[in-house]
Formats: structure tokens, sequence, C-alpha cells
């Protein structure tokens, strides 16, 4: 494991005037540097944005409830990631509620099918002989296999958030925030997200239609859950959606699947923040779908009660334990191959292919070869009919859907098919392309990526006084949140008289440090790093936590990175 990361630092500046009614002087800081301006941090409800904005919708629900109605046949195709799971939980979950009597899922196998709504996969969906088809997370690109359900008569709703290509689906609605024309001010739904606006407008349709209706905040846990492990920027209205669901979640209302999730985790429920999501629930429902089958992270999620939720997640725990092995060995073979095939320091992008790879955790070794490389960075496994799988993970500055488009053009038929995000991206090639398309997207990525973009920067929202290495500190910066995406956890930098050292545990860095002239000592643990500061003073960048192993609870810095040429005056 390697030793603290050394970078120059970026002090963040005030996107906004402070806001007056922010009390604590930090979180007004840090908030200032985020832009928050009108809205406040109470995230009611009553502030979502109204579904109504989203284009399809009212033909989504209608078609839905009219579906409901005659006992039709609905079948959910979900993907295979933690959004997609949760987005085929919440659909069945609140659908049933809703009155429908016959409702089934259907996600596919990662490896025999591949991502979204393929030809393949709608021969197996007609199987099932659905009336009514809902795709969750998934859809937009899915122009044949569409086509096919059409013309076996069947009605199809898409739901997704992906960049649509330059081809919609036939669908009989689609619900997208992203493609063209839609008006809905929040581009940044995640699946589960688009689901649960579907839901809200198919509540009304069934109210106004004279039914009951189920109260939609129950089912927020699962919103919350699948938003945060999908990476998707936590702008005001995925923060009021994340908030909502963390608050049913420590109150101890969230459903047995993910209770069973939280106390698999280790995970207190009061205590839970939008990091435990992803760092801990989101991982393990992940696992699944990229080892095994998503079905099962679906049935945790659907079990109906504590006592059959705990053996699933035991099983999501368990499949976790071996994807984290794999993603390790991979990682190494990754590091390996880069340092021996290319310059890191002076390549614009890192393109790997090894024989022996998993295609399920691909995109794994790309987020970590780009965050310790700060690079655009695609990993490719052999997929079972012989051609190559890649996942891809790029920086801040760089368009990584958009540069997949721009090479398809420049190269037709280099790659198969591709989809995706600025920042994530997966695509197929045949292996005999491997090495064109590494040459072409370096080309493009030396051609798009200014340079400054590749030199990485520690931001930090300032420096703390002695006197806000406190716990008030620490609960006034929960009341920011929840973090993520795009609303980045506040990060600070001090320097810092180094009192002790020294590694505990499978390799962290425990450390007691102190401000200059100040004796009171100050706890901090770098995680992942077994290699001593080895220096009496350093400046680093940290993010402050609560540790309650101790009784009261302490501040302790979670210490991220090293400053360059820190200044210790």
């Amino acid at each position: 494991m390697p030793g603290l990361s050394a970078r120059p630092l970026r002090r963040r500046e005030p996107q906004a005037a402070p806001r007056e009614d922010i009390a604590h002087p930090v979180l007004r800081r840090v908030l200032a540097h985020r832009g928050l301006r009108g809205q406040g941090l109470d995230h009611a409800l009553a502030d979502l944005l109204p579904w109504s904005g989203l284009s399809g919708i009212e033909t989504a629900a209608t078609l839905l409830h009219e579906a409901i109605e005659a006992g039709h046949r609905i079948l959910i195709v979900g993907d295979y990631d933690a959004d997609g799971a949760t987005g085929v939980a919440l659909a069945i979950s609140a659908l049933r509620d809703f009155g429908a009597a016959h409702i089934d899922y259907l996600v596919p196998d990662r490896v025999r099918y591949g991502y979204g709504l393929s030809a393949p996969l709608a021969a197996l969906a007609l199987e099932r002989r659905p009336e009514l088809l809902i795709t969750v997370d998934n859809g937009i690109s899915s122009v044949e296999g569409i086509a096919r359900l059409r013309a076996a008569g069947v009605s199809v709703i898409v739901t997704d958030h992906h960049l649509p290509g330059e081809e919609l689906p036939a669908a009989h609605a689609i619900v997208n925030p992203n493609q063209p024309g839609d008006a809905f001010a929040s581009k940044a739904l995640a699946g589960v997200g688009v689901m649960f606006y579907l839901l809200l407008a198919l509540r009304q349709r069934r109210r106004d239609a004279g039914h009951s209706v189920p109260n939609m905040a129950q089912y927020l846990d699962l919103v919350a859950l699948g938003t945060v492990a999908d990476l998707v920027p936590l702008d005001t209205n995925n923060r009021i959606l994340v908030e909502q669901g963390l608050r049913r979640m420590r109150a101890g209302l969230a459903r047995p699947g993910v209770q069973a999730l939280i106390d698999i985790s280790r995970r207190v429920p009061a205590e839970l923040q939008a990091s435990d999501l992803g760092f801990a629930l989101g991982p393990r429902v992940n696992a699944a779908g990229r080892l095994e089958h998503m079905d099962r992270g679906i049935a945790c999620l659907l079990a109906p009660d504590i006592s059959a939720a705990r053996p699933l997640a035991a099983e999501l725990d368990e499949i976790n334990r071996s994807r984290r092995a794999l993603q390790g060995e991979m990682q190494d073979m990754a590091l390996d191959q880069v340092l021996k095939a290319v310059d890191p320091v002076q390549s614009h992008a890192l393109c790997l292919y090894d024989k022996r790879w998993h295609e399920g955790v691909v995109g794994l070794v790309a987020s970590r070869l780009k965050e310790q490389f700060h690079r655009p960075a695609l990993a490719f496994a052999r997929a079972a009919d012989g051609s190559l799988k890649g996942s891809g993970r790029s920086i801040p500055g760089f368009h990584l859907r958009d540069a997949l488009a721009l090479l398809d053009a420049r190269h037709p038929g280099l790659i198969t098919k591709f989809g995706g995000h600025a920042m994530a991206a997966g695509l197929s090639i045949a292996a005999r392309n491997f090495e064109r398309l590494e040459q072409a997207f370096a080309a493009i990525c030396a051609e798009r990526i200014a340079p400054e973009l590749l030199r990485p920067q520690w931001p930090s929202d300032g420096e703390l006084a002695a006197e806000e290495f406190s716990v008030d500190t620490v609960l006034a910066l929960r009341g920011g949140g929840p973090w993520g995406q795009a609303w980045e956890e506040p990060q600070f930098d001090n320097a810092f008289v180094v009192l002790e050292e020294r590694i505990v545990g499978s390799g962290h860095l425990k450390l007691k440090l102190a401000l200059p002239g100040d004796s009171r000592p100050i706890h901090a643990i770098a995680f992942g790093v077994d290699e001593p500061l080895g220096r009496p003073q350093a400046r680093l960048v940290y993010q402050l936590q609560l540790d309650d192993y101790y009784s009261p609870p302490r501040p302790q810095l979670i210490v991220r990175g090293l400053v360059q040429e820190p200044s210790l005056a």
C-alpha cells in the first residue's frame, strides 16, 4: 500500500454570499463555497420539483394506470447495478401497493446479455408474456429490443436517465430528464429517481380515479440508496430525496432489506450518512450484479421481514468480500501493467486489458486507476462471446461519453456499442480492435484535455482554528449534507506538528497531531496508508468526522493527503 499522496493545494472560493441564517461559521463558509443561495437546509419534500415537468410522464402514468385497471401483466426490466436494483424493488413494491395484480421483473445477466434491453433480452422478456413492459435505469438506447417488443404487441414505457443516442426507441412513452427537449430542471436524477417520479404521477392519476393511494415517503430509503450508489450529482432535488430517505433509516423506518444491509455493514442507524450508503450498503448490493446475479440483491430489498432479509444480506456481504479480493488482484495487475507499459505522467489516458480480468469488476479498476493517476481510464475484460467489454472513468472537465461518441464518429465500426455519462461510461469492441481503440482514445484525450486538468490538486475549504476541532463543528457540518457528488464533503487543510504515528490494523496510519503553538492533541487516521510520514511537521488535507468509539465521542481527522511544499508558518 502507498504512502500519503502529495498534491498542490487549491483553496475553494465563495460561489455565493455567506448566508447569515447559517449559525455555525465553518458551515457558513463551506456552504458559500458550494454556492448555497435561496434554498434552505430543511430538505422538505414540498420543495421537490413537480413531476409534471418531465416530458412523457402523463402518458406513461396513464398507460400504467390503465394496465393496473385491466389487470394486465406488467414486467419491469432493470439494470444490474444498485441504481437498477433499487429502481426495480421500488417499482415492484409500489405497484403492488397501487393494486397491480400481475407484476414481475427481469434483470439481464451481465455476462450473457450485457447492459440494457437488447434484442436477445427482449426475446427472453417475451417468454414472460407481458402486456406492459417498463424499463428502469435503461432503455433509452434500446432501439432494437423495443422494436421487437412493439412488433409483438407489447406496450413499452422507458424510464431512464442516461444520455440518449442519435435515435430514440419507439416506446409508447419515454420518461428521461436527459431526452431532447425535456425541460425538467434537474438533469441529475438517478434511474431510481426517475421511477419514483413516474410513481408520483401515477399516484395522482390513481387518486383522480377514486382509488386509495400509498404514502410515497415509505419508498424513499430505496430512492436514497440508489441515488447515492449511482454517484449522480447531489443537486438540490437529489439532496431532498437522499436526506428524506436517510431520515427514515435513522428513525428505524427502513424496509427489512435495507435494515439488514445496515446491520451487516455494522452501521448505527441513528448515525447514518450518505457516505454509508455509498461505501457500505451500495457496494454490497452492487456486488451481486458484478459477480453473481442481481436477483439476489433485489430479493434482499424486497424481503417481507427482517428474518427473511438477514440471510440475503449475509449472502451479499460474502459476495462483496469476494469482489474486494478479486478487485485487489486485478488492481495489482493493472498497476503493474501501467508502470511497465506506459509513462502515466506523460500519457493523457490509460487503456488496459487483461484476459484474466472479470468484466464485472473492470469499472472499479478503471476508477482506482483514475484516482491514482488522475487520467481518464478504460479497463477491458473478455466477454463470453469473445468480444471485449470495457468500463471507463473520467476526470472533471473531460466528458467521457462525448469522447466515445467522437471516437465512434471518427472511426465507424471500431466501437460496437457504448453509453454512459460525463464521468463514467461503458463500451464493447471486437478483441482484434483493442490497440486501435487504445490509440484512438489516447489521441482524443490528448486533443481535448488541457494540461492543467491533468495536474490534480487537493481542494480545501481552508484552515480550522483550534477551537473548531470540536464535536459541535462535526455536527454542524452534518447538517449541511447530505454530501456527495457535486456537493463535496467539507475538506480542510492545516499545518500540524506530528506528535505520534503508528501503523494499525491491516495497514492504516494512526496519527496524533497538534497545531503549532498548541499542545492539545488532535487524533487522526489515514486509511489504506502503511508508510509513516517520517517528519516532525506536515500540512495535511483532511475531513472532520466523529469518533464514537470513545465515550464521550471526540472529533477525528480523516487524512486524505499531503500538501506539496507545505507552509508551516
